[in-house]
């Protein structure tokens, strides 16, 4: 091929490579280009280091619209997660820029990083290792100590908040468990055949899960009038997003006892500041904090890491996928 033919490579740039571990193979694209992979982006870098991009990978770095008017090459926009919230998609719309995200990475890694804290929280056992370190176990008066309530799985009630993939394999251990499933359906929406009103799901519920996006409709979806209706002192599991509750209405829902406990693995700010509301609540033997790694198996990461080039790839191809604008 002659030089004049030759293709010009692209400019591909990763804002935060960190996010994924030094281990996580992130595969060449299977056209020309040329990767610029930055290990973390601030808030005012990303307008000039996406400046010549025809490309971005961002897993949680913001794309705003200032940003993305100053990318006057800009096409493609590959966000290496599910969520959106992080970039102005309005912004990308009005430039014709096409944005993917990635999907259903994360069926196995979330729901059983779920189950973990619903199995901490419901046999206590944050709370009996402590408890074991502190020397009780030397000053029992028998072979073993009951100082913490233990509750079993089967037979009691989930309540599952968002009926996409990871609630539905939420809902599959569940069932597999013993447990009797609600799904709830959106609140203050019209009943759905196949839905449990979502106030009822409140007030029948041992256990609560999160798996919804972060959207303005969903914003504080779990608050103080919502923690009032949960009649049967349920845990609150939230592996979704940190906005899907009032952080500090829970804080007042763990003081009052009207619920059993509560695991959480993301915040409204990430990474929180030693004063945010969720960092104090490790007061409580009943909340866990996890920084945001149900998504983070060793599996789940790879097959992110691989699904972020196929979206790439079918853009370049002309067959976008997982196309969320543009």
């Amino acid at each position: 091929m002659a030089d004049s033919e030759t293709p010009i490579p692209l400019t591909i740039v990763f804002l935060d490579r960190e996010t994924l571990p030094p281990q996580t193979r992130l595969r060449p694209p299977d056209f020309p280009h040329r990767m610029i992979a930055h290990q973390r982006s601030g808030p005012h870098e990303v307008a000039d280091r996406i400046a010549d991009a025809d490309i971005v990978i961002s897993n949680k770095v913001p794309i705003r619209a200032a940003a993305i008017a100053a990318a006057r090459r800009l096409r493609f926009i590959a966000i290496a997660a599910t969520g959106t919230d992080m970039v102005d998609l309005d912004a990308c719309a009005e430039r014709g820029i096409v944005v993917s995200n990635v999907r259903n990475y994360a069926g196995v890694t979330v729901p059983e990083h779920t189950f973990a804290l619903i199995f901490a929280l419901r046999r206590s056992l944050f709370a009996y290792h402590d408890s074991v370190r502190r020397g009780r176990w030397q000053t029992a008066s028998q072979f073993c100590f009951l100082d913490h309530p233990i509750e079993d799985l089967a037979g009691s009630t989930i309540g599952i908040v968002g009926g996409g993939s990871l609630g539905n394999a939420v809902g599959s251990l569940a069932r597999a468990l013993g447990m009797n499933v609600l799904v709830a359906g959106r609140k203050g929406a019209p009943a759905e055949s196949d839905r449990t009103p979502f106030e009822d799901v409140l007030r029948q519920s041992d256990v609560i899960s999160l798996h919804v996006p972060l959207t303005p409709e969903t914003t504080g979806l779990i608050g103080a009038p919502e923690f009032a209706l949960m009649d049967r002192k349920p845990i609150l599991i939230n592996t979704a997003r940190g906005g899907l509750v009032d952080e500090v209405a829970l804080d007042a829902a763990l003081a009052e006892g009207r619920i059993s406990g509560a695991g959480f693995d993301v915040a409204s700010v990430e990474p929180p500041a030693a004063d945010h509301p969720l960092m104090g609540l490790s007061k409580y033997p009943n909340f866990i904090l996890t920084p945001h790694v149900a998504w983070a198996s060793r599996g789940g990461i790879q097959a992110l890491a691989d699904q972020t080039i196929d979206n790439i790839e079918a853009f370049q191809r002309g067959g976008a996928r997982n196309v969320v604008t543009g």
